[in-house]
C-alpha cells in the first residue's frame, strides 16, 4: 500500500442531505462505496474496493474508538460514532457514522454497512478534546497494544464519570 499523504489541515465537507455509504466484508475490506464516498474521499472505486476500510483512517482518530466499534459490531450490535477521516490527498472530513452488521439468512454476520452524515460543528468541538486525550494516552505507551487498551479504559471511565451507562447515550449527548 502506498505511503499515506501528508496531512494538509484542510477540511472538506459534503451536503447535509448527502449520506456517505460503504459496505465491507467481515474482515473490514471494502465491497461497496457510493458516489458520495468517492467524491468526498478523493479515492476512485478501484483505489478502495477490496482494501481495508482503514485506508481512510485519519491519524488523529484514536484507535480505542475503533476497538470499541469493532467489539460492538462483531457482537451483532449497531454503533454510532463521530469519526474524522482522511482523504486521498491528506485533507480530512468529519462524519457522524452509523455502522451496522449485515446478517445472512442463518443470522451469521457476513459484513458491515456504514452510513455517514455530516457531523454537527458543535459535536466536533465537543468530541475533539476527548479524542486528543485518548490519542495522547495511546501514544504515551511504548507498546501499541497497551496504549490502545489504556485509551479504551480511559474512554469507558470518561463515559461513566459523565453519568452515562453506555457509549451510544454518551455519543448522542455530544
Amino acid at each position: 500500500m502506498a505511503t499515506p499523504p501528508i496531512l494538509t489541515g484542510h477540511e472538506v465537507s459534503f451536503s447535509q442531505d448527502e449520506i456517505i455509504v460503504s459496505k465491507t466484508d467481515k474482515t473490514g475490506k471494502i465491497t461497496y462505496v457510493n458516489d458520495i464516498f468517492i467524491r468526498v474521499s478523493g479515492y476512485t472505486e478501484s483505489d478502495v474496493l477490496y482494501k481495508p476500510h482503514n485506508i481512510i483512517r485519519h491519524p488523529h482518530m484514536p484507535r480505542a474508538v475503533f476497538k470499541l466499534l469493532w467489539e460492538t459490531i462483531e457482537s451483532g450490535q449497531e454503533i454510532f460514532s463521530y469519526v474524522v477521516n482522511r482523504t486521498k490527498n491528506g485533507d480530512h472530513y468529519w462524519v457522524f457514522a452509523h455502522i451496522t452488521p449485515n446478517f445472512d439468512k442463518h443470522g451469521q454476520i457476513i459484513g458491515y454497512h456504514s452510513s455517514r452524515r455530516v457531523a454537527r460543528p458543535s459535536a466536533i468541538s465537543n468530541i475533539q478534546s476527548l479524542y486528543q486525550k485518548l490519542l495522547s494516552e495511546e501514544q504515551r505507551h511504548p507498546d501499541y497494544k497497551s496504549g490502545i487498551n489504556a485509551s479504551y479504559h480511559m474512554l469507558h471511565d470518561t463515559i461513566k464519570r459523565q453519568g452515562f451507562d453506555g457509549y451510544d447515550r454518551f455519543i448522542f449527548s455530544v
